[in-house]
């Protein structure tokens, strides 16, 4: 039996605004509100506004909440300072990943992890199972908060219009408690799109008034509403990896490039943590025969590839796209493809990508295809 979709706080107003709606992890959200290249060109040079409250946050409190957080997550969390931020992910005992994630630090012993909502359940599910013997609380917080992302140049502007929170102060990568339009916030400069934003985590009840203020306070500056389409545009430029395509449970972190993320010095809990054994061998792997890398491809001609599609040369495929799409920012299609080692080297000519039977040709290059000016 299917259950209907979760709606989130602003749906009635993503609606009134025009938007086209999508199933997205069991949610109801905005896909695009109009042209999906001006939701993207709107980010890259002015600002963006997106709902994204179909993210799953989940609370993490109590004396052994560091020791909890890092006997479960690959990254050394007890060196995040409070107000602090961390990109992290979470794996199985055999080295897969469950998913990546962001870890906020909002105090001494209290943290907020933020799943993907296709993950939420799985990593509320993982955390509060490995919760076991340590001193700590692992609390389902998604129905605790709306998530209201602004995204682009023009955001610190914006934002900074209605709140009284010391937004030059903020790093990337740092979350702080402010009020924003008159309602309490955390205040996190972090993203999704490869610009400087800002996430705003509130209130249910206060979503539709932040989301308005933010719309009257960026109107001036070109600040349009964003749908899931773009932020998937925007990311896949920015080199992000989205959880499904580009990281999966058949994947480590070394696999996806990520292996950066994986903290074995840590010393919390005597250094061990969930898939250390795994993860040890495939960083050996990765350092002695990598078997694919994961690489962009740029398009010589006009067809988009898509997840799925086979990399090839010479007749022979050397590899398998994980996301595609036109790049409003570079003009052309665009995509992330894990390739055999051999082939991976940015410039490496005569690859294709199999399109409906037709080897497209395809330039490798090195990742993001995007990058901001600071």
């Amino acid at each position: 039996m299917s259950t209907a979709p979760r709606l989130t706080a602003l749906d009635a107003l993503h609606r009134s605004l025009g938007a086209t709606m999508t199933d997205f992890a069991g949610w109801d959200m905005p896909l695009r509100y109009g042209s999906e290249r001006d939701e993207h060109i709107a980010v890259r040079t002015k600002a963006g506004l997106f709902d994204l409250s179909h993210m799953g946050e989940i609370t993490v409190t109590g004396p052994q909440a560091v020791e909890l957080l890092d006997h479960a997550l690959v990254g050394n969390i007890s060196t995040v300072g409070v107000g602090r931020a961390r990109y992290t992910m979470i794996c199985q005992e055999d080295g897969g990943i469950l998913d990546d994630l962001i870890v906020y630090r909002l105090g001494e012993t209290e943290y907020m992890v933020v799943a993907n909502a296709s993950n939420a359940q799985t990593v509320l599910d993982a955390l509060t199972e490995r919760a076991a013997g340590f001193d700590a609380e692992v609390r389902d917080d998604r129905d605790a908060y709306a998530l209201i992302a602004v995204q682009g140049p023009e955001s610190p502007g914006i934002l900074k219009a209605i709140t009284d929170a010391d937004l030059d102060g903020l790093k990337y990568y740092a979350g702080l408690p402010g009020t924003v339009a008159g309602v309490p916030a955390l205040i996190a400069r972090t993203g999704y799109t490869g610009e400087d934003g800002f996430e705003l985590f509130l209130k249910p009840e206060h979503a539709e008034g932040v989301w308005r203020a933010l719309t009257e306070a960026g109107a001036p500056v070109g600040l349009i509403p964003c749908g899931l389409s773009c932020r998937d545009t925007l990311r896949l430029e920015a080199g992000m990896p989205l959880y499904g395509h580009e990281l999966t449970t058949a994947l480590t972190p070394f696999d996806a490039g990520l292996g950066r993320v994986v903290k074995f010095e840590k010393t919390t809990n005597d250094g061990r943590f969930v898939g250390r054994e795994a993860l040890e061998k495939a960083a050996e792997r990765a350092e002695t025969a990598p078997p694919r890398k994961l690489v962009g491809l740029v398009a010589e001609g006009r067809r988009v590839p898509r997840a799925g599609f086979s990399v090839v040369k010479d007749g022979v495929v050397i590899g398998e796209v994980t996301s595609g799409a036109p790049s409003p920012t570079l003009g052309k299609p665009i995509a992330i493809a894990y390739v055999d080692a051999a082939h991976a080297e940015p410039g490496t000519q005569g690859v294709g990508v199999d399109i409906r039977g037709t080897h497209e040709p395809y330039e490798v290059v090195a990742l993001p295809f995007y990058k901001r000016q600071k």
